[in-house]
């Protein structure tokens, strides 16, 4: 970033990122870096909440903010005139002060087992600070939590010896569930097994019964259809009988006309014998013949 100062410029003129005019001898020029800084931001020894010193080093990444005009010019009347690594001297000093103040106001247990936590609010409040210097804070990262009373390490054991415990009690926890559960599914199975053995005995009681009343259906059709065959054998029997009959009654009638004409033919043919005789003979052996005849004929 450019700063031009001199005759005609008040106030000084900021360029970012581009090229101006310099009048030799009436006007002057100066260079302030927008670079990203990377700061490396220690805090040795520092006492938390709980008086426990420890040690802290965190990573920062800052910069002077070009495209705000604000905070440029905020920036130009900190640095200007000041070389890159002052500026980045003066950053960490602030990052760091803020750092320990955080530190003090925590615990151990709140910095090691929370790092996103403390990261957080060491951005804030540092952001806020250095914003009116015309530096914005990038990002910050805590990089390294360590101690020289072996505090750490022995939170560390109690942390391993609490998890190898709940560890232990939840692969207790976790056989127990699995016991009761594989219990359960036994119990279910079990209970699967006789509803299924139960609905298959009612599925085939249900067809015996059904499979009994359509028997008795069917054997009822078939005897009844058999008691219809047999009438209809009697009936036809019956009346092939009565036709016999008629055919007998109409044969008899018929010989009993055939014998009342054969008399009647017998009686003519004497007739006409009798006829025939009177002529030649006399009245009275006609006569006795006649009577004769009909003597005979009468017996």
């Amino acid at each position: 970033m450019l700063s031009l100062l001199g005759c005609g410029r008040s106030p000084p003129l900021l360029i970012a990122g581009g090229r101006v005019f310099v009048f030799p001898c009436i006007q002057q020029i100066q260079r302030i870096s927008l670079s990203t800084l990377t700061l490396n931001v220690k805090s040795d020894k520092v006492y938390t909440r709980h008086g426990v010193p420890i040690s802290v080093t965190g990573i920062a990444q800052v910069k002077i903010q070009g495209q705000n005009k604000e905070m440029l010019a905020a920036a130009c009347q900190m640095f200007m005139g000041k070389s890159e690594g002052e500026i980045a001297q003066i950053a960490l000093e602030t990052l760091e002060g803020h750092q320990r103040a955080i530190i003090a106001h925590l615990t151990v247990e709140e910095i090691y087992q929370d790092r996103k936590k403390f990261s957080e609010q060491v951005f804030k409040v540092a952001s806020s600070d250095l914003v009116n210097m015309g530096i914005g804070v990038v990002s910050y990262t805590l990089k390294d939590v360590h101690d020289d009373q072996n505090y750490l390490s022995s939170l560390g054991k109690a942390r391993t010896a609490q998890v190898q415990r709940d560890a232990r009690i939840g692969e207790a926890q976790f056989k127990r569930d699995a016991v009761i559960k594989e219990a359960h599914a036994m119990q279910e199975k079990i209970s699967a097994q006789y509803k299924n053995e139960i609905e298959m005995a009612k599925a085939q009681r249900d067809f015996e019964l059904k499979k009994a009343a359509y028997d008795v259906e069917v054997n009822t059709k078939k005897a009844e259809s058999e008691m219809a065959y047999q009438l209809q054998v009697a009936k036809t029997k019956q009346r092939i009988e009565e036709e016999k009959m008629q055919v007998q009654v109409v044969e008899r009638t018929q010989q009993i006309t055939l014998q009342e004409q054969e008399i009647t033919r017998r009686e003519k043919e004497l007739e006409q014998k009798l006829l025939r005789s009177t002529k030649r003979e006399p009245w009275w052996t006609c006569c006795w013949r006649n009577s004769h005849w009909l003597v005979h004929l009468n017996f």
